[in-house]
């Protein structure tokens, strides 16, 4: 099968198309037959070897941690999905590829094309684990640094439909696409801590930052200390005193099941910018660049 791959770590140029031995499931997997696979800035930052201590890479590998596609071969014990049916969900090998393994599947609505499909997983786990975390409730205001990106895009919107109201940042270019969520928008930058006591003259009760571009001192400013501010972004959190939170503990195929549901009916909206697999370098510097707006996605033939 055809796969994108990197045998050493560096800039996007390690990456490369070549054939690989297609997986054959283990017991509770199921195997996919890919049509998009997820881009997520954390796939950047593990090929450049950014992540070594806490996300060890065995080499060669293959990049993405979320895909959307046809399952077509079952693993031992596996009951809940068939050969035939349409999934998203989260690859165990890689979904830079033509067929991966995975463990946890939901099924597609048929109404949710593979690109809308696959904005899903990585974004919508991130995006209720840390407002759980946060623990935001109905009446609060919640500050986003950087809420254009897939994560945030997903963000703003199920923040709102908890009652929340959304303080969200981004450049100049994405502040009337935060207000299209629903989010308050501004600009991040010199002179935040100002535009948000202005925006919200009683404080922010939270703050999430998506950005990890130096929002934390303006964050601790903004809350008078540390409380109930998390990053997925910084690494200088624990230096700071600030919760970082990482991904991959909670995979749950029923929550996964409910937001495709919301986003083939319209109530949850995403936004994807799709490149084909052999443009997985191209895409992946668009990624390491940063000021993405939704969710990049390469699409498998």
């Amino acid at each position: 099968m055809k796969a994108i791959l990197f045998d050493r770590f560096g800039g996007t140029e390690v990456l490369h198309e070549t054939d690989i031995e297609v997986p054959q499931p283990g017991p509770g997997q199921v195997r996919v037959r890919v049509k998009a696979a997820g881009l997520n800035a954390l796939d950047g930052k593990i090929r450049s070897g950014a992540m070594e201590a806490a996300f060890p890479t065995p080499l060669p590998s293959v990049p993405g941690h979320e895909l959307a596609g046809v399952v077509d071969a079952l693993g031992e014990g596996v009951q809940d999905v068939k050969v035939g049916d349409e999934v998203l969900g989260w690859s165990d090998t890689g979904s830079y590829a033509q067929y991966a393994l995975a463990t946890t599947v939901a099924l597609k609505p048929a109404g949710l094309d593979w690109q809308h499909a696959v904005a899903l997983p990585v974004a919508g786990e991130t995006a209720e684990r840390v407002l759980d975390l946060l623990g935001v409730a109905a009446g609060e205001t919640v500050l986003m640094h950087g809420a254009a990106g897939a994560v945030g895009t997903l963000a703003v919107q199920l923040a709102t439909a908890r009652g929340v109201r959304v303080i969200a940042t981004a450049g100049p270019a994405n502040q009337d696409y935060l207000t299209s969520l629903g989010a308050t928008a501004t600009v991040y930058g010199e002179g935040l801590v100002e535009r948000v006591r202005t925006l919200a003259p009683d404080g922010v009760d939270a703050v999430f930052d998506l950005a990890g571009k130096g929002a934390l001192e303006d964050s601790i400013a903004l809350r008078g200390g540390t409380e109930r501010i998390v990053t997925i972004a910084d690494f200088r959190a624990h230096q700071l005193g600030i919760t970082f939170s990482s991904g991959g503990q909670e995979r749950s195929a029923a929550r996964l099941v409910a937001l495709a549901q919301d986003a083939a009916t319209g109530k949850l909206v995403t936004t994807v910018t799709t490149y084909p697999l052999d443009q997985a370098a191209t895409a992946q510097q668009v990624s390491d660049a940063g000021h993405v707006r939704g969710k990049l996605v390469l699409t498998v033939d």
